[in-house]
């Protein structure tokens, strides 16, 4: 059963003065957008991440998500391909979070580098950070990021992955040992970063750089088309 809304807001204007006119127009948008995000469930976004790249990005973009991270063991999931690997991912943080929730769209995400068919996540140490770079030295991996979008009111789920491909640099050792010690590479797939330090050391990609972020804006607009929805409606 469609929610009532109740509103008090700004008269219409009898006199039709430019200040009043905009006042009563920017009131009767605000409702409107409103009334269609609170409209199949969508009362607000919820960001299954604790990627501060992933809610920079959709910050960025005009959406304002809560984010909830979904604790899952992301050890327990294997799959024949990282492709397959990250799409996996992605559904299960998007259904740990949705499964709490009585409503809201939830947003779910999971990269990996691609490396001859290896799935390569975050180095577990700094040593494997560097031996990653420098086997990642002069060559073309594919970063791989899976995206799933639930409902949580109506069940309603869209997944697909994105994939970017990524030519590396030629660091030298020094290089190698500054940027790993500044920490960075340790917290993301791939050990490098597009808009950070690694940067400098990317020659370029060929893909969505978002993916690359850990989010694709124009994949994740065609999940929520298969949902039914326009993201110019969430935008805040």
């Amino acid at each position: 059963m469609e929610k009532k809304v109740s509103h008090r807001g700004p008269k219409p204007p009898r006199r039709h003065s430019l200040s009043s006119i905009a006042t009563w127009a920017s009131f009767v948008v605000s409702i409107t957008t409103a009334a269609y995000i609170g409209s199949g469930g969508v009362t607000s976004i919820v960001l299954a991440s604790a990627s501060p790249a992933r809610l920079a990005v959709l910050r960025t973009a005009g959406l304002e998500p809560k984010v909830m991270v979904s604790g899952i063991d992301e050890s327990a999931f294997s799959a024949d391909t990282p492709a397959e690997l990250v799409r996996l991912l992605a559904q299960a943080k998007a259904a740990a979070v949705a499964s709490g929730l009585p409503e809201g769209l939830v947003i779910g995400c999971d990269s990996l580098l691609d490396l001859d068919g290896r799935a390569l996540g975050k180095p577990a140490s700094a040593a494997q950070a560097a031996d990653r770079w420098r086997e990642m030295s002069g060559r073309t991996g594919t970063l791989v990021t899976g995206h799933c979008v639930i409902n949580a009111a109506t069940g309603q789920r869209a997944a697909a992955v994105a994939a970017t491909q990524v030519r590396f640099g030629t660091p030298s050792e020094q290089e190698i040992a500054a940027y790993v010690a500044s920490g960075e590479p340790l917290a993301v797939a791939g050990a490098f970063t597009l808009d950070g330090r690694g940067g400098w050391f990317v020659e370029g990609i060929d893909g969505d750089h978002g993916t690359v972020l850990g989010i694709s804006l124009p994949l994740l607009r065609r999940l929520l088309a298969d949902l039914g929805l326009a993201v110019t409606s969430l935008w805040t």
